[in-house]
């Protein structure tokens, strides 16, 4: 089973700054392109920050309205959060506006490893490192989003043959599946309750695929086998390992 890689869905042709861009530069380019945000990089394509829309709205944030008292504060006093963004709104260059250490993949992750990176990191988009971890391009979170536009058929095709045929070796296969947008069936009676397990687990994973409904059932209920019973080999027995 071969999950799609960032590689096929990234942007290739990457807006970028440099340590030294001016502000106004990077302003231009997020408006000029219409996107929110863009990685920093070094002489070398090595990626050194990323810039968002926020930070340059920091600048924003803290300039005074020349209708209100003047208010005095001392930048001892502030959290270190808040230097940070006093630090950003006097910034004029890339290299102090963005943020560091920048968070990354690589265009061989797979998609899935892509979103999940984006949802503990919160951000909304990636820079995409080759294996010398220089910038080859970006994935956003529409991008990623694009697995589930997978058709019903081609996603029922994976499941039966790298699921049930390769992996638990079912030929012909004793399990029904149907899938409608993007959620998938599973129906039928398997040999051993550990084949079920794998069945679900690993149709789980399979790109573009929303939900599971399991309707299986097993003939054995293997999943307190003595020493001296026989256990799952191959394919299925490595996926049992990781349930």
């Amino acid at each position: 089973m071969k999950h799609n890689k960032v590689g096929s869905v990234m942007t290739s042709d990457v807006v970028r700054a440099e340590y030294g861009t001016p502000f106004k530069e990077i302003a231009r380019l997020l408006a000029d392109h219409r996107i929110s945000g863009l990685p920093v990089v070094d002489g070398d394509d090595k990626v050194i920050g990323v810039i968002s829309e926020t930070d340059l709205m920091a600048r924003q944030a803290t300039t005074p309205d020349p209708y209100e008292p003047k208010r005095r504060f001392r930048l001892a006093g502030l959290t270190r959060g808040a230097r940070r963004q006093a630090a950003k709104a006097r910034a004029r260059t890339a290299g102090q506006l963005m943020t560091e250490p920048p968070v990354t993949v690589h265009a061989d992750d797979t998609i899935i490893e892509a979103a999940r990176t984006m949802a503990q990191q919160r951000v909304e988009r990636l820079p995409v490192l080759d294996e010398e971890e220089r910038l080859v391009g970006i994935v956003t979170r529409r991008d990623l989003l694009q697995v589930f536009l997978r058709p019903d058929a081609e996603i029922r095709d994976e499941i039966v043959q790298e699921v049930l045929v390769r992996a638990l070796w079912l030929f012909p296969p004793s399990i029904d599946v149907s899938v409608t947008e993007g959620v998938v069936t599973l129906t039928g009676q398997t040999e051993r309750r550990s084949e079920t397990d794998i069945a679900v687990s690993m149709t789980r994973q399979i790109d573009g695929v929303v939900a599971v409904v399991d309707h299986l059932t097993w003939r054995l209920d293997d999943t307190r086998l003595r020493p001296d019973e026989p256990a799952l080999q191959g394919v299925a027995d490595d996926w049992l390992r990781r349930l």
